[in-house]
């Protein structure tokens, strides 16, 4: 009997079918990759486009559906991308980027759009003194950590000693170690200024990508970050507990 099946599988027809799929593997390789671009530009039209050609070929595409869904919201029509990460829900429960939409989608109504600003392709190329990605410390309720996502914006608060970040919404997320704080605060007091966003996230911690967008020329020779790969450590310097002003070093971080 096994002979018998084996007899009417034809050899053509199943390299016919390996090409097809390897075919519609490299189709759909590419399409992601104009989707992912379209998003990073904010052509959110086109990358519903993309995504929906990629469904066409592989319905059950979980990241094209959380992709268009991102890409739905961003163009306010929040009931097509709840039902879309819905979708992705019946087809893995546990899908973490599906959930945490979701929740952070509930209050929204058709017609809004989120107030994220659009990430540019180039936004996380980093730069040495120009750029840095560090862990937040004393991080903010779980509610406001759970639906942050990669590529939100963050806002930067020099207040006393701390530099703390928020939400555009104004809800606080954490802040940065003590002594990245204490540099920090003193170059934006010079006129330096920085933009931050989400790099990951989960309930316990928050990674950022910190850019320097504008050196003040007080401190035009003088870097942002070191240019060193080192964990930032939460310590109050000295100088700011007797309220004197230090200088701006390099080997201060």
């Amino acid at each position: 009997m096994a002979i018998g099946v084996l007899d009417k599988v034809n050899p053509t027809n199943i390299l016919i079918r390996r090409k097809s799929l390897k075919r519609n593997h490299t189709m759909n390789d590419d399409l992601s990759k104009k989707a992912v671009n379209a998003a990073l530009c904010g052509n959110w039209q086109d990358a519903i486009i993309f995504n929906k050609k990629i469904l066409d070929n592989s319905p059950g595409d979980t990241d094209a559906l959380n992709r268009l869904a991102r890409a739905y919201v961003e163009t306010g029509d929040i009931n097509k991308a709840k039902k879309t990460a819905k979708k992705v829900t019946s087809i893995d429960p546990f899908n973490k980027i599906a959930i945490k939409s979701l929740e952070k989608w509930r209050s929204l109504k058709n017609g809004s759009k989120t107030i994220q600003k659009t990430l540019q392709a180039q936004t996380y190329l980093e730069e040495p003194g120009k750029t840095k990605i560090v862990n937040l410390i004393n991080l903010g309720k779980e509610d406001t950590i759970s639906v942050l996502d990669c590529g939100d914006e963050l806002n930067l608060d020099a207040h006393g000693h701390n530099v703390n970040l928020s939400t555009l919404d104004g809800n606080y997320v954490g802040r940065l170690p003590d002594d990245l704080s204490a540099r920090l605060r003193k170059l934006i007091k010079l006129g330096n200024t920085y933009i931050a966003f989400v790099k990951n996230s989960d309930k316990n911690s928050v990674k950022v990508f910190l850019k320097e967008v504008e050196r003040a020329d007080k401190v035009k020779d003088i870097p942002s970050f070191s240019s060193e790969k080192i964990d930032y450590v939460s310590f109050t310097p000295p100088e700011l507990v007797h309220g004197e002003k230090p200088q701006i070093t390099d080997d201060e971080e």
